[in-house]
């Protein structure tokens, strides 16, 4: 009879437990079915991405990945499907990520947006919408740190060029010549210490020209301003340049019917000394006049 009620019980718990994973499948196969799936795509590496890996928008658990595969019409593309709840608010402008859990190393999808497309993007079963998969900043580091050692290694074959035996040579003569030059530039001072010394006496007789030509304009100024005065020189001379002219005029008016006089006085006297001079008798007998010639008066034209 025990035996049997063993048998009995542990029938009746097996059933009971049998009816329970049916119930939770179906629980779980009806979530499922509320969820939208959406793809992924990418051609960089996912390690450490597993299926039923966490799905976040922005850190919050929206779903799970579905499953992980290859794009059979793109070679070298990776397919991820995700599965998120109906109201995470998927626009075609979001984008996914691989984040990576503290130091384990397991990796999970986080979804984000940058607002450029904030229209809904939708995604069935039947046509399941996809959407981009952008470097992580694990990615971004492994990238430019291979640039970044790249130039690491051209800086330092620069460095060893520069610090080639030809160049340490060019360096040590370049610094050997830079202390000559300071050298003598520190005796310039020295050797201009005479013509500063001088420069005092200098500024003294520079002073002094400038007080005499400042005197010398003072003066220039007040004899100027003397002579253009109503008394000064300017106005006498003005004066007696007036005077002269007015002398002038009197004399051209007076004295030339005079000297028109002793013209024709001294022209009469001249014909008189020419007389004498053909005719000294005229002195005595006095002047016999000739007989009238053309155009005078008694003269008469010879007969043919």
């Amino acid at each position: 009879m025990e035996n049997r009620a063993h048998a009995l019980l542990a029938g009746a718990f097996t059933l009971a437990l049998l009816i329970a994973s049916v119930l939770i499948a179906l629980w779980l196969r009806g979530d499922r079915h509320d969820q939208v799936p959406y793809e992924l795509t990418t051609k960089l590496s996912i390690a450490g991405l597993n299926p039923q890996a966490a799905v976040r928008y922005r850190g919050l658990d929206v779903g799970k990945v579905e499953g992980i595969g290859f794009d059979p019409q793109v070679p070298g593309q990776i397919l991820v499907k995700i599965r998120v709840k109906p109201d995470t608010p998927i626009t075609k402008s979001t984008y996914g990520t691989l984040g990576y859990q503290g130091v384990t190393g397991i990796a999970y999808v986080q979804l984000d947006d940058d607002g450029s497309e904030p229209a809904r993007l939708p995604s069935s079963d039947k046509q399941i919408a996809r959407i981009e998969m952008r470097p992580s900043l694990l990615d971004n580091l492994q990238s430019r740190g291979l640039a970044i050692l790249n130039q690491a290694e051209e800086v330092s074959k620069r460095i060893n060029n520069l610090l080639a035996p030809a160049n340490q040579q060019r360096m040590l003569n370049a610094f050997d010549n830079v202390s000559k030059a300071a050298d003598q530039i520190e005796a310039i001072p020295r050797q201009l210490q005479p013509t500063l010394a001088k420069l005092p006496a200098v500024a003294e007789q520079t002073n002094r020209a400038l007080n005499s030509v400042t005197l010398l304009a003072n003066n220039l100024n007040t004899l100027t301003t003397t002579l253009q005065g109503p008394d000064g020189a300017v106005a006498h001379l003005t004066t007696t340049l007036d005077q002269m002219g007015a002398v002038v005029n009197k004399l051209e008016v007076e004295a030339l019917p005079l000297v028109n006089d002793m013209r024709s006085t001294l022209r009469g006297f001249n014909r008189t000394l020419d007389t004498v001079r053909e005719h000294p008798q005229s002195l005595l007998l006095g002047v016999t006049l000739g007989e009238p010639g053309p155009g005078e008066s008694g003269f008469e034209a010879p007969k043919k």
